[in-house]
């Protein structure tokens, strides 16, 4: 259970590594072909997903090769091991997104109701 968590933890980090890298890839991409505003917005989020998605893979690939796995097997684990790393690093991004909404909520000086809707509503916006 601890090799599988610390597996995890890595794999994480490699997806933080590779947004990082491939952000500034996907944002070279967006300047040659010529995008701005939405369009470019747009493309960056998918660039970005894809090139997580790619990592997240690719990490699943050397953990299945490491547990010398095969055919099905190794199929079936590279596919649960990409959809854990995708939620996890969802699940990231959203408790990222609620620290930072949390603290305009306390900027704007909101409380109550008004605090809640404000925070539910930019995690839903940061999160889309």
């Amino acid at each position: 259970m601890k090799k599988l968590l610390s597996v995890l933890v890595l794999a994480l980090g490699s997806l933080s590594f590779a947004a990082h890298a491939a952000d500034a890839g996907c944002d070279a991409k967006a300047t040659e072909k010529k995008l701005a505003g939405a369009a470019k917005t747009s493309f960056m989020k998918k660039c970005e997903a894809d090139s997580a998605a790619d990592a997240a893979k690719a990490t699943c690939e050397t953990q299945a090769g490491e547990k010398k796995l095969a055919g099905a097997a190794k199929n079936s684990f590279v596919k649960k091991c990409s959809a854990d790393a995708k939620a996890a690093a969802k699940e990231d991004a959203k408790k990222t997104a609620s620290a930072a909404c949390e603290t305009q909520a306390g900027d704007k000086k909101l409380a109550g109701a008004a605090k809640n809707s404000f925070v539910k509503k930019c995690v839903a916006d940061a999160t889309k």
